[in-house]
């Protein structure tokens, strides 16, 4: 009978590697993985054992949102031990598949992602977003700021290394709700275009700009960065957390984009999520598979290598390249415990089931970034100017002027 095949696997996976779990099978039988287990698994049926006696990422994670299995105690132990399951059972050594690149990530495709992902409803990210709403890693000084500090030192961190001046414009690829857009606006004196796919994002976001009275200064559209008409039309470019959504065949056409966009002698800054591994693979041990069915349609990763061939291969020069690995991992915690905090509401609000893709999700990606499987760059490159000196930039020789008090 399945109930001892799997009570014997259970066994057999506490001598080889005990880990604080207890799991209930659906006849009351329960197997203690150590002395003192401070999480639960319950699988509900005879069906919900396949999930586990071959254990990953994904099928756990499946298990979980289709409703197959539940599972009480705190959220980080129980990623932590869903990697643990998933590890003892991995034959490729953490190794994900690689993507298929052809068949993504046509316009249709990408807007169709994009509103799956973002259009749930504004007041389900309302619940745990810093009160701007800026749905991407945070940069934390000293590690001990709250989110909201956090979060607008992230966008002062960007516009600092723009070297943002008074008059020039700008494009924010991406815009969210249009938290970059306002406050370069606000405080650093510029024309801002924000640019998003997500309707949700665009209503809110020019709301957000009338309330706050820079309608004369920031124009939010809902249009494809591919649309945005013009050559050499900008000052500066800034696009965060939004190439994990353009797919590894379109790298080079995404930055083409950008050069042909940006002024000569304008600077860009790309901000994004990168693969750990250097073929660009998915996240291993199944978790990329997880998040490309249920939570981030189409998304593919580069490593950081890749993304700097292409963005080279347009015509763009790189002039620094900074790892917020560990800023994201801070950052998807404080929304993984805002999200626990008000499970309540963001069950009522978008169901059972989105609710538990987004308990895995978010602190799953805490997990990966913690351990990195995963990055986040920030690339910050010039389009070169022609001078009688050579290929002349804009930026000052040191990193100096990023630090330096406005």
């Amino acid at each position: 009978m399945i109930e001892k095949q799997l009570a014997r696997y259970l066994e057999g996976l506490r001598e080889r590697q005990p880990m604080p779990l207890r799991v209930r099978l659906w006849n009351g039988t329960t197997v203690s993985l150590d002395e003192h287990p401070r999480v639960e698994l319950r699988l509900k049926d005879a069906a919900s054992a396949r999930y586990f006696l071959k254990p990953s990422m994904a099928g756990l994670g499946e298990a979980f949102v289709e409703g197959h299995l539940d599972v009480d105690g705190d959220i980080r132990e129980i990623v932590a031990i869903a990697e643990q399951l998933a590890r003892s059972a991995d034959e490729d050594k953490g190794r994900g598949r690689l993507p298929s690149w052809l068949a993504r990530h046509t316009r249709k495709t990408d807007r169709k992602a994009i509103e799956y992902h973002y259009d749930v409803s504004n007041e389900f990210y309302s619940l745990w977003l810093d009160p701007q709403m800026v749905y991407s890693c945070a940069y934390f000084r000293s590690g001990d700021e709250d989110l909201a500090t956090a979060q607008v030192q992230k966008l002062d961190h960007i516009c600092r290394k723009l070297m943002l001046a008074p008059g020039q414009t700008l494009l924010d690829i991406g815009c969210g709700w249009g938290a970059m857009a306002m406050h370069a606006a606000s405080h650093y004196d510029v024309r801002v275009v924000g640019v998003t796919l997500s309707t949700n994002q665009f209503e809110l976001a020019r709301e957000k700009v009338r309330q706050a009275g820079l309608e004369d200064r920031v124009e939010i559209r809902l249009q494809d960065y591919r649309d945005v008409p013009g050559e050499e039309a900008f000052d500066r470019i800034s696009s965060i957390g939004m190439f994990e959504h353009v797919g590894l065949k379109n790298l080079r056409a995404y930055f083409d984009v950008v050069h042909r966009l940006l002024k000569p002698g304008g600077v860009a800054l790309n901000h994004g999520i990168t693969s750990g591994d250097a073929d660009s693979r998915s996240v291993g041990l199944g978790a990329g598979e997880f998040i490309d069915h249920y939570v981030f349609p189409d998304g593919e990763l580069p490593h950081v290598s890749l993304a700097i061939r292409e963005l080279s291969a347009a015509g763009l020069e790189l002039t620094d390249a900074e790892s917020l690995r560990r800023h994201y991992a801070k950052t998807l915690w404080h929304w993984s415990g805002g999200f626990e905090r008000h499970l309540a509401r963001l069950t009522a609000l978008a169901g059972e089931k989105r609710a538990r893709i987004w308990r895995v999700y978010l602190a799953g990606c805490a997990h990966a970034f913690a351990h990195g499987w995963i990055n986040i760059y920030q690339l910050l490159a010039v389009r070169p100017q022609s001078g009688a000196e050579g290929a002349a930039s804009p930026l000052p020789l040191s990193r100096e002027y990023m630090y330096r008090p406005r």
